[in-house]
């Protein structure tokens, strides 16, 4: 217990349990979208609304937490996710049926953990960052792989689950995931924290706001989440349409390969990145992320689509935790103001990046590897980037 205290060692542990839990509560739902149908009778436009209100919440912490996590206090605030992941999680087993309106109910639920995870989003990078960790780029990339693995482990254990015990025992399974957030509370409670700025005074919004470097790295997150999802959100309606196989086979083909991918290069580069400078990293997997997409849009022979499609996954993976890290450089002082407002960034870049897709893919006749050739703008922003204002902002 008093490793536990007194070790950082817990707190980037607790941390890695933090994204898992996010993982959970933004990629359950989804594989139940067709059995809501079927047990309640929900139309199309009502399962859409379960995936935009999430986002839409999250959203909504993210640009709150600036102004109010650093009065409450990181620990507290910290907690506090996980309960509200855990009670959304929960929630969806049972308020459904009492709430006497199932859509209802479901939304509540989804309310519950979209406040959560906006928190965990907010919250856990700057922890993990303020740990006294010798390779912060690493610790930071090591960290985001985790959310690939929670990702992973949602589709594949669900899946076995529903296999085992079939589709109708979900809420057993809902309640199951939620004892994730449950025992991380009580790990959060116990594991120490570190000042977010160090021995800086924290740079106020206004002063922020002000400055260059901090809107550039919006756009850098803005551009990270959209080259991610622009892929990731569409990688199993391209696995069915490119290779004409069932839905089962197009979630491991697509998004699960996509996040397996994004999980190992994560890995990699947190255990190699005393080798590779962050810069050249971003760099090379910017110019990969373009060829990646390229790939997937203009190859005549569907398999070597899916292999750019499943690859994308690996040349993304650096992008979100190394401009956090780009962002601790330049802007050390930024505070929870910054990471807040980055990760309000990033949720947009999620939203908008398959959105620009499918916008061109069906303004082209449904055509979703011409929506993808549009998807490119985002790794070559990435990519201009890196080459011009960050390198100069890195070496002032």
């Amino acid at each position: 217990m008093k490793s536990i205290r007194t070790e950082y060692r817990h707190t980037i542990y607790a941390s890695y349990i933090g994204y898992i839990t996010q993982a959970i509560i933004n990629n359950y739902a989804p594989l139940l979208f067709l059995t809501f149908r079927q047990e309640f009778g929900l139309s199309l436009a009502q399962i859409t609304m379960i995936t935009s209100l999430n986002f839409a919440f999250q959203l909504l912490v993210d640009a709150l937490a600036a102004k109010f996590v650093d009065r409450i206090g990181y620990r507290t605030c910290v907690a506090a996710a996980h309960v509200f992941a855990a009670a959304g999680l929960a929630g969806m087993a049972y308020l459904p049926s009492l709430s006497g309106n199932a859509y209802a109910g479901i939304l509540i639920s989804v309310i519950l953990y979209a406040v959560g995870g906006g928190l965990i989003e907010v919250l856990i990078s700057p922890i993990v960052e303020a740990c006294p960790t010798k390779e912060k780029e690493a610790a930071m990339s090591l960290l985001h792989s985790f959310y690939c693995w929670g990702h992973l482990a949602v589709i594949l254990l669900s899946t076995l689950f529903f296999r085992l015990f079939g589709i109708g025992h979900w809420r057993t399974l809902a309640l199951l995931w939620a004892l994730v957030p449950v025992l991380n509370f009580f790990y959060f409670l116990l594991v120490p924290l570190y000042p977010v700025t160090g021995n800086e005074e924290p740079v106020p919004i206004r002063s922020l706001v002000r400055k260059k470097a901090f809107w550039l790295l919006i756009l850098a997150m803005i551009c990270a989440g959209a080259s991610e999802q622009g892929m990731s959100q569409w990688a199993s309606a391209f696995a069915e349409s490119a290779l004409h196989v069932s839905k089962t086979v197009g979630d491991l083909a697509g998004p699960a390969a996509f996040a397996l991918f994004m999980g190992t290069s994560r890995a990699l580069y947190g255990k190699y990145a005393d080798r590779i400078p962050l810069r050249r990293a971003i760099i090379l997997c910017s110019a990969a992320c373009i060829a990646c997409y390229l790939l997937a849009a203009l190859s005549p022979l569907p398999v070597f689509g899916l292999i750019g499609c499943a690859l994308c996954g690996f040349t993304v993976g650096i992008f979100w935790p190394g401009t956090f890290s780009t962002a601790a450089k330049i802007l050390p002082a930024g505070g929870t103001a910054m990471f807040a407002f980055l990760a309000l960034a990033g949720d947009i870049g999620c939203s908008g990046g398959p959105t620009v897709v499918g916008l061109f893919a069906n303004a082209f006749g449904g055509n979703l590897k011409t929506g993808l050739l549009f998807g490119l703008l985002f790794p070559v922003v990435m990519l201009l980037l890196e080459l011009g204002p960050f390198a100069r902002l890195r070496r002032s």
